[in-house]
């Protein structure tokens, strides 16, 4: 072996012993969520993940994060840190067992606490498939993603349209990625949804656990056994399927364990090839600097000279990124201590006018306070007041009704004694005086209402009774007197209406309906206790009885030459004796509501209360 050769094994054994600088990095997420909170639990997706996050452990995966039943917070922490970690590796990986769906031809992964109650919720509370890809679109040689997510989705039944146009898939859809040498597994074709199985583990978990780790296996060929296992599994109701393209190389998720170089040959040439791909291997400045010490010429010297070269470039790209990061870095730590200061400026400024609001809020309160107490002092003098000024018209009421009850008193007896000297012999005269001399003493019978509530009661039976048009007031003035007469005329009674008494409201209490009429205006009708306005059709107009009428024509006018036969006419009318016209106007007493007669009309009484119709 030549003294290069014996030089890069060396350093090639001294590498190896520290572990290969150049070795494949791959890492991997693995999610499974089954416990949903608002939705019947999944009995296999935590179960799927252990079982594919185990294989990826035992295949020598860098990395591999098994999570299981994340929240939508825990969901988002975790593919932002599994995004730090794959920017710098060569496989990437992402399994995620669990519920998705499909919104308006987008993908999209639902935590364990969605709640989804309308289609647009999905924006806010579940993971596009875009999100995940973000996470390891940094991957060098392959980015996949494996769905075990085409469950059938119980949200999509429950939750509300916002708009009618907006599709919710079955299923999961149809992607196509952008990114070169990704690939998307989905475990059943677009717009078909997968089975969980009966055992521990779903069919397409089984399958993915029996093929990907198989060293060598091209992905698309590892794919095409699952596919061929789920199928079977199933009786040909799940077909899984693959979205995306690779290169023409194979690439597999296990290597092939390396091969030991063939021994030397014969050929001059194949010592300097095998010294060039020794050096490759290592593909340092220091080994091309020696190699092309050995070997100056030749087609393998114009090779090693290029790979200096592009040493050279990777070395000055470094060193330009290296700069543009302690830049960067300069920058943010000066944005930083600007943004201290201004913070402490803004602290300091927030501080002053958080006192000073302080200070006026609690001028505010002062001044409030002093309006407060004035006005509690003018109410409470005003309260004494009104109180005072209540007893004076109670005490005062009391008085007026205590003699008007002596006088009732004094003329009822007055009354009875008369009636009894007429019927009774001249022997009994004298002792009837005597007992009306004391029923007049007695004090006369009280009611347990006071006079002004008394009052009240009564004016709001003749009210309801049709009698009283004033409110209740409770004064007793003479309005409310002419109102009891004419309940004294229309009811047939004969109560005293000077004052309120507890017979009149015990009559009044009797009477089921209303007692005085309800008279109306020409136009209107009576409805119930109300006037209620006449409307007619359209060519219709009410005449003199109350009653929609046809609008005639307008005959034509007559001329000048006419106007003797009209005069004559006229004069004719004049001469000729008024005949009864109708009024229009609707009479009503304790039998009911009925239009007036023809010829005649409502008057008011002369002497009397109330209304009558007088007919010609």
């Amino acid at each position: 072996m030549s003294r290069f050769g014996l030089f890069v094994l060396s350093i090639f054994a001294v590498l190896l012993g520290c572990g290969s600088a150049h070795a494949e990095k791959r890492v991997a997420l693995v999610i499974g969520n089954s416990a949903y909170k608002n939705v019947p639990r999944l009995a296999n997706p935590v179960n799927d993940a252990g079982l594919v996050g185990g294989m990826l452990k035992k295949v020598g995966f860098d990395v591999v994060d098994v999570k299981q039943d994340l929240g939508g917070a825990e969901m988002r922490r975790t593919l932002r840190e599994f995004g730090s970690k794959s920017r710098d590796a060569d496989v990437a990986v992402v399994y995620y067992a669990g519920h998705g769906m499909e919104v308006d031809g987008n993908n999209y992964l639902i935590p364990t606490d969605a709640l989804l109650e309308t289609d647009t919720d999905v924006y806010d509370e579940a993971f596009p498939l875009d999100r995940v890809l973000v996470s390891i679109e940094s991957a060098k040689q392959l980015r996949l993603v494996i769905l075990d997510a085409c469950r059938d989705n119980p949200f999509a039944k429950t939750m509300k349209r916002t708009v009618a146009s907006r599709a919710i898939g079955r299923g999961l859809a149809k992607v196509e990625p952008t990114s070169p040498n990704t690939m998307i597994a989905f475990a059943a074709k677009a717009g078909s949804t997968a089975s969980d199985g009966d055992s521990r583990n779903s069919p397409f978990a089984v399958a993915l656990s029996d093929h990907l780790p198989k060293p060598g296996l091209d992905l698309r060929k590892a794919f095409g056994f699952v596919r061929d296992d789920v199928l079977k599994t199933t009786s040909y109701k799940q077909e899984p399927y693959v979205y995306g393209s690779l290169g023409g190389d194979d690439v597999s998720l296990v290597p092939v364990k390396p091969v030991a170089a063939p021994g030397p040959q014969a050929n001059p040439q194949d010592s300097v090839r095998r010294d060039y791909e020794l050096a490759l291997q290592i593909a340092t400045r220091e080994v091309w600097t020696a190699f092309l010490a050995q070997y100056p010429d030749g087609f393998y010297a114009s090779l090693a000279k290029g790979q200096l070269s592009r040493i050279a470039a990777e070395e000055a790209r470094a060193a330009a990124a290296d700069k543009a990061r302690q830049a960067e870095e300069e920058k943010a730590r000066l944005a930083t201590e600007r943004a201290q200061k201004a913070e402490q400026e803004k602290a300091a400024a927030a501080a002053k006018a958080a006192e000073d609001a302080r200070l006026a809020a609690e001028k505010a309160k002062q001044i409030e306070e002093a309006k407060a107490a004035a006005a509690e002092q003018r109410r409470k003098e005003a309260e004494a007041s009104a109180a005072k000024a209540l007893a004076e018209k109670q005490a005062a009421e009391k008085a007026k009704a205590d003699l008007q009850a002596k006088l009732a008193a004094e003329s009822a007896a007055k009354q009875a004694a008369a009636e009894r000297a007429v019927q009774q012999p001249a022997s009994e005269t004298q002792s009837a005086a005597e007992t009306q001399k004391v029923a007049a003493l007695a004090a006369p019978p009280t009611s347990s209402l006071s006079p002004a509530e008394l009052a009240k009661s009564v004016q709001s039976e003749l009210r309801r009774v049709g009698c009283l048009t004033s409110s209740t007031d409770g004064e007793w003035n003479a309005t409310s007197q002419r109102s009891l007469t004419q309940f004294n005329k229309y009811a047939g009674t004969k109560f005293d209406v000077k004052l309120a008494s507890i017979d009149a409201l015990d009559a009044l209490k009797a009477k089921q309906g209303r007692v005085c009429p309800l008279i109306c205006e020409r136009g209107f009708k009576a409805d119930g206790d109300n006037c209620a306005k006449i409307t007619c059709r359209a060519g219709y107009r009410v005449n003199d009885d109350n009653e929609c009428e046809k609008v005639q024509d307008k005959k034509p006018i007559a001329t000048r030459d006419d106007s003797k036969p009209r005069d004559d006419e006229r004069k004719k009318v004049e001469s000729a004796p008024a005949k009864p016209q109708a009024t229009g106007q609707i009479y009503c007493d304790s039998r009911g509501c009925r239009p007036v007669q023809k010829g005649c009309r409502v008057e008011v009484a002369i002497g009397q209360v109330g209304h009558r119709e007088v007919c010609n």
